[in-house]
């Protein structure tokens, strides 16, 4: 057996969310079914093809049509009349100041574990809410481009901590919320290579003003507490978080750490290339054990217990299906 060594974060496979049982009751949601959440799709029409999915899927989805007639549908129907009702809002605002209107961006944080799928939810959001009238300008950033650059890590002896709270630059991501809610005419955020692993020196995404930007990321719903300090969330108009059993988005790691090894790690360029030559076992062994020792404490100290603060909670049961919707009582 090849003697593994120190394993560093893979934070690069993808999300973080909370543990998670389906049945689990909240008394300030409204609890729906899958069949009775479907209902609420109304007359929303489905404009994405399967070939638009195959676009947007994450490695090892299984995100079929269904899933988005049934789940994103209606959930893209209620953040339309929610926009809707905000930019009417803004709109009597200016009446009652004399102004010129001064459009603000419509932002949705997005939250959840690695793993359990949160990216391929909001790369689907976007492409669904994009098709509405009222807000056809939406854009996506991820928060792993505020994660402190590798040399930064390393001087911190963070690099193990990549992923948990103290490994970002969230006084950077806050000045980038608070540039694009004060309407400004673009703000810039740094871009993450999951290649390399790292920031990518001299490289942004530039965000102009969009009608509705949305946020992912495994930081997004934290706060302190009784703090008094700005957090993320506070630039938040809705929030999303996306939940799984710990045992579920385990399996859901390990597999995607196998699809990895098969792909991505192949590249010469990749920081992970050396786990490419590892064995079934020993890429199971490996995968396992950075679950066990980080992304299942960031999980559980960190991510799972900001889920009470979503306004709507997707839960997820086996094939990454979305059995249960929870949406926050106003």
């Amino acid at each position: 057996m090849t003697t593994l060594g120190t394993v560093p974060n893979v934070v690069a496979f993808g999300e973080v969310t909370g543990t998670a049982t389906l049945g689990f009751v909240n008394e300030r949601y409204d609890s729906f079914s899958r069949s009775q959440w479907a209902l609420l799709r109304e007359a929303t029409p489905l404009e994405l093809t399967e070939g638009d999915l195959a676009e947007l899927r994450g490695i090892n989805e299984r995100l079929d049509l269904e899933e988005v007639a049934n789940i994103y549908l209606p959930l893209s129907r209620l953040l339309n009349l929610h926009i809707t009702a905000t930019q009417r809002l803004s709109t009597v605002t200016d009446l009652f100041l004399s102004t010129d209107p001064s459009p603000v961006p419509y932002v949705i944080g997005l939250g959840g574990s690695v793993a359990v799928g949160k990216s391929t939810t909001a790369r689907v959001l976007q492409a669904l809410l994009s098709s509405w009238p009222q807000h056809q300008r939406v854009d996506l950033v991820t928060t792993d481009g505020f994660l402190y650059p590798n040399t930064t890590l390393a001087d911190r002896d963070l690099m193990d901590r990549k992923g948990f709270p103290e490994s970002y630059d969230t006084a950077g991501l806050i000045d980038f919320l608070r540039s694009v809610k004060s309407g400004n005419d673009h703000a810039e955020a740094p871009v993450y290579s999951h290649l390399v692993y790292d920031v990518v020196d001299g490289e942004s995404v530039l965000v102009q003003q969009p009608d509705v930007l949305i946020v992912e990321g495994l930081n997004v719903l934290q706060s302190h507490h009784g703090s008094g300090e700005v957090v993320v969330s506070d630039f938040f108009d809705f929030t999303i978080y996306v939940d799984a059993d710990e045992a579920l988005i385990e399996r859901w790691y390990v597999e995607r750490f196998l699809a990895f090894r098969e792909s991505v790690f192949q590249d010469p360029a990749s920081y992970f290339r050396n786990y490419a030559r590892l064995t079934d076992e020993e890429a199971e062994q490996t995968a396992r054990h950075i679950w066990a020792t980080i992304n299942a404490p960031n999980l559980r100290d960190n991510i799972a217990p900001t889920r009470d603060r979503a306004q709507l909670i997707l839960t997820k049961g086996i094939d990454h299906r979305i059995e249960q919707v929870q949406l926050r009582k106003s």
